[in-house]
């Protein structure tokens, strides 16, 4: 553990203490104006609580489960290309501090070590996301790996037909390892849901689809069988001009109900923020730029001190709240309201009132 961390705020600090300009750009960046990770932060920040009083909250719950797995709270570690490029061995740390502290790590196929070396380092509860960057005999061998390493889930991100405009690296001529030695981009382009049913069922394990974005796309989703419905817009680093996830979340909660588990990111950044999604109906959210902090801040103990972090805030959050367990979250503990700071990727911490940390 890190105990001198007393805040993300202060891991968000360190983080950029230890990183060349390059990589800070890509972690905290996203596309073009931006504007979509500013509406993800902006569309938390619309969210005010309706706490109940008088309840005996001397015991509290912040436990979840998500696809059958125990996670000591509802958030999981998203996947991140390139995590190597904060920390040596970025995925294999990532899943140690996933493992040590009691959550799940999806793991991105376009990270480093070897998807075999990073599921030796975390255990029982890693999963794994593809990019599909080849044929489907490059296919099946990618999943075929996948099994033989013990994944216990499987996670297809849709959002990424053709890779976007991040203008914060490119004005620092830094270019993503992943970008390095680029794959022909047409089999990306060219994942239609044919595809995905094709995949589901030579994978053989839980589903996910990560970028689900509409209510008729998460209809769509269940008409193909999918168990996981994961609501993203990458972080806003794809598509720009989007809306915020957590404005997606209640339409597409509608639709899907109890026949899947609904997952979330985009900017997530407290406590708090895991408290308003459960409440929404989301089953787990997932962290990104928080986790590549944590990484970059001390490596696997201060991805764990992130999540110790946002832990105490859940646990303050449901105490003040009237609230003892994950499962008692529903939509009448939140209302909509009006923001009260201009939202930026940091601006859920006080001392960053201006966002950009050059």
């Amino acid at each position: 553990m890190s105990p001198e961390f007393v805040s993300n705020e202060e891991i968000v600090q360190e983080a950029r203490r230890r990183l060349s300009q390059g990589p800070w750009d890509y972690l905290v960046g996203a596309s073009e104006s931006e504007t979509t990770m500013r509406r993800n932060r902006l569309a938390f920040d619309r969210v005010a609580f309706r706490p109940r009083v008088l309840v005996d909250v001397s015991s509290i719950d912040t436990s979840a489960d998500f696809l059958g797995h125990s996670l000591r709270i509802p958030v999981v570690l998203a996947p991140i290309g390139s995590l190597q490029v904060f920390i040596p061995e970025g995925g294999a740390e990532a899943a140690r501090a996933a493992a040590e502290f009691g959550t799940a790590h999806v793991v991105s196929s376009v990270t480093q070590p070897s998807l075999e070396e990073i599921a030796a380092a975390g255990g029982s509860s890693n999963m794994f996301q593809l990019y599909i960057h080849g044929d489907w005999e490059w296919t099946k061998d990618m999943i075929d790996r996948v099994k033989a390493a013990g994944y216990k889930a499987f996670c297809i991100t849709v959002d990424t037909a053709t890779y976007s405009r991040r203008e914060r690296p490119l004005m620092t001529r830094w270019t993503p390892v992943s970008q390095r030695n680029p794959r022909d981009p047409v089999w990306q382009a060219s994942v239609t849901w044919e595809s995905i049913d094709r995949i589901k069922e030579y994978a053989g394990l839980p589903f996910m689809l990560k970028g689900i974005a509409t209510a008729a796309d998460a209809a769509m989703a269940l008409e193909h069988g999918v168990e996981v419905i994961w609501i993203s817009n990458h972080g806003g680093r794809q598509l720009d001009h989007g809306l915020g996830t957590i404005d997606m979340l209640p339409e597409i909660v509608d639709v899907v109900g109890d026949k899947a588990e609904i997952v979330i990111d985009g900017g997530v950044q407290r406590g708090s923020d895991v408290v308003k999604a459960v409440a929404l109906g989301a089953k787990a959210v997932a962290i990104g730029k928080l986790q590549g902090w944590g990484l970059a801040a001390n490596g696997t103990a201060g991805a764990v001190r992130v999540l110790e972090i946002l832990q105490e805030e859940i646990r303050i959050a449901m105490g003040l709240m009237g609230v003892t367990s994950i499962d008692q979250l529903s939509p009448s503990f939140v209302t909509k309201a009006e923001p009260v700071t201009q939202p930026h990727e940091m601006s859920a911490w006080t001392n960053m009132p201006g966002g950009r940390l050059q």
